[in-house]
């Protein structure tokens, strides 16, 4: 399996001194900027403007918790973005999901689609193979600090067993003693917010969560 990519999410940090933040998490291998609407998760953050100004080397990850994706990513991909991924349970039509994927893919981004707790592999079947990265959340999104759903961890393992190469990201609860068992199942791109954003030593972290 390929190496654990650790991705620091800024849902966790301090947004009045990003640039700071981010300058602090510069040993993580992504940037996730978790975007949300206020419709398909009750929260509401950020969009592109925030982070025309921020200056980093790392890849942004942008992880559209939307209800209408496909009017959110041309503005991410104007800012560079490395990996654009949207919600299966916004975008249930087959052929929306595979125009989605395309627009990202032309647009010179990875393409990832997310499930929800509640949501199973069968569900993103059609478009399992034109993707380049599945979410499986590990909460229910929309806020951080959320408890760890252990029982997510068997999607996983259905992932990597039929799809040995597919990265598997995970996101929600995400710490030191859940990150073990996230890479046991086969996940290797790990999200993780209040775990780095809240912790003393930063790099340390970041190694730690890669080492799990």
């Amino acid at each position: 399996m390929k190496k654990i990519l650790v991705t620091p999410s800024i849902l966790s940090a301090d947004l009045s001194c990003l640039q700071k933040e981010i300058d602090s998490v510069m040993t993580a291998d992504w940037i996730q900027v978790d975007v949300m609407d206020g419709h398909f998760v009750p929260n509401l953050t950020f969009g592109a403007p925030l982070l025309k100004g921020i200056k980093t080397k790392l890849p942004l990850d942008i992880h559209l918790m939307v209800e209408n994706p496909a009017e959110r990513i041309e503005e991410f991909l104007q800012i560079g973005a490395k990996n654009i991924t949207f919600h299966a349970e916004a975008v249930r039509d087959t052929k929306a999901r595979k125009d989605l994927i395309a627009t990202i893919h032309t647009g010179g981004a990875t393409a990832g689609i997310a499930i929800n707790p509640e949501t199973s592999v069968e569900d993103i079947l059609d478009v399992i193979d034109e993707v380049d990265l599945v979410l499986v959340m590990s909460v229910h999104p929309g806020f951080s600090g959320q408890k760890f759903l252990h029982e997510v961890l068997e999607k996983v393992k259905l992932l990597r067993a039929k799809h040995p190469d597919l990265m598997i990201q995970m996101d929600g609860g995400v710490d030191l003693q859940t990150a073990p068992l996230c890479v046991k199942a086969g996940a290797n791109n790990l999200v993780a917010a209040s775990a780095i954003f809240g912790a003393a030593d930063r790099a340390k972290a970041i190694d730690s969560l890669r080492n799990a």
